[in-house]
């Protein structure tokens, strides 16, 4: 273990700026120091038989910094009367699905079939192509076409009206 404390003596400092750098944080930093020499420490005598102890150092080093980055996002409150407008937009959704097996039964059976099969069923596009003999753009279109008769089947059919986002708001239900 004695390459492992020589290396880290030498190369320690210049990891230290390298990482307070990046988190413009002096305890983040020393804490991210602390996980990296932990790493190394666990090697046991692999470190030994690495060629640059340097360049392996920093590899951990951006590895564990990229890992704490990804772990630590910010988070931000959402404010009440948008939480209270989303959850209003849920339900009018939810409830307009109760319209769903109507209006599926009026579309073609090509279009039913792939609304059921890649938006209910989750079939993959791919999976969806093969098993059609289609190329992949082409049942993409199909999908999206569907998708596209779909919508105008339910607002047709359900009579939905969209608020100025362009949000559900109201639907008239029919079974």
């Amino acid at each position: 273990m004695l390459c492992l404390t020589a290396a880290w003596t030498a190369h320690a400092p210049e990891l230290r700026g390298w990482a307070r750098k990046r988190l413009h944080n002096t305890a983040e930093a020393d804490d991210l120091l602390q996980e990296i020499f932990l790493k190394s420490l666990r090697q046991g005598e692999r470190f030994c038989s690495v060629q640059n102890a340097r360049s392996w150092l920093f590899e951990v080093a951006r590895n564990t910094l990229a890992d704490h980055l990804r772990v630590s996002r910010e988070t931000v409150e959402l404010p009440d009367d948008l939480v209270a407008e989303s959850v209003e937009d849920v339900e009018a959704v939810d409830g307009l699905s109760a319209c769903l097996p109507r209006v599926l039964s009026e579309l073609s059976p090509q279009d039913r079939d792939a609304i059921t099969q890649c938006d209910l069923q989750g079939v993959s596009q791919a999976d969806f192509a093969a098993a059609q003999g289609l190329s992949l753009t082409a049942a993409k279109s199909r999908i999206q076409r569907a998708r596209q008769r779909l919508k105008q089947q339910m607002s047709q059919a359900c009579q939905v009206k969209l608020n100025d986002s362009g949000r559900v708001s109201d639907f008239v239900l029919r079974k």
